[in-house]
């Protein structure tokens, strides 16, 4: 292995430093974007609006079920 100079190993660890900020800048807006849940809600609310109806019709039905057997 070659020997690098002592100025040729700071501007591999400064153009490592750089690289690794740009990496974590780019990880962090990965994250906002997909931890946030009302960006999501908003895109795709028709089919949350349609599952929480299925889910609200579901569950009236089983509360129904449950007063006609108690009766």
């Amino acid at each position: 292995m070659a020997q690098r100079s002592p100025a040729e190993i700071r501007n591999s660890i400064e153009s490592n430093r750089m690289e690794l900020a740009v990496s974590i800048d780019r990880l962090r807006g990965e994250v906002a974007h997909i931890t946030d849940w009302r960006g999501h809600l908003q895109r795709h609310r028709p089919e949350v609006t349609a599952a929480a109806a299925v889910v609200g019709l579901f569950l009236g039905a089983r509360m129904m079920r449950r007063r006609r057997r108690r009766s």
